[in-house]
């Protein structure tokens, strides 16, 4: 309390909600030379994120540095950062932010790992930041 003024009030930034944070996301990663940008709607696949940022870099200094400026991208936008993995062993960098996870990978990984498929995200499918591909699950018949 300052004995002058009163209680001192520390104000917080209210995040900004999901829809803003991922456009503000997928603009980042482009200002930096990220390509093949491909936003997932994952919300009724699993419980541990709502939506996937898929983007790829051209080397591991690029991906590194797409990480550092997503994750600043994200303090600024009012949330946290759960946690970062792959800035060591390179290839592949993974980004938690809780609601959003954003993979960077090079290419030979990505087509390696083809995370779209595996979210039965579909071939012919346009790859935008504006439009959201939604996953769905797989039917399989018994």
């Amino acid at each position: 309390m300052n004995s002058k003024t009163g209680p001192i009030m520390v104000r917080t930034r209210k995040p900004l909600g999901t829809e803003r944070l991922l456009t503000r996301l997928e603009s980042t990663i482009r200002d930096h030379r990220g390509t093949e940008i491909v936003r997932l709607d994952v919300r009724g696949l699993t419980t541990v994120t709502d939506y996937l940022i898929l983007a790829s870099g051209t080397s591991d200094r690029q991906l590194r540095t797409l990480a550092e400026r997503v994750r600043e991208t994200a303090q600024a936008a009012g949330h946290h950062v759960i946690g970062s993995e792959g800035e060591k062993t390179g290839g592949w960098i993974l980004v938690d932010l809780s609601d959003v996870v954003v993979h960077l990978m090079l290419p030979e990984t990505r087509q390696f790992y083809q995370l779209e498929k595996l979210w039965s995200f579909t071939e012919g499918a346009e790859r935008s930041v504006k439009r959201v591909a939604r996953a769905r699950p797989r039917m399989t018949e018994d």
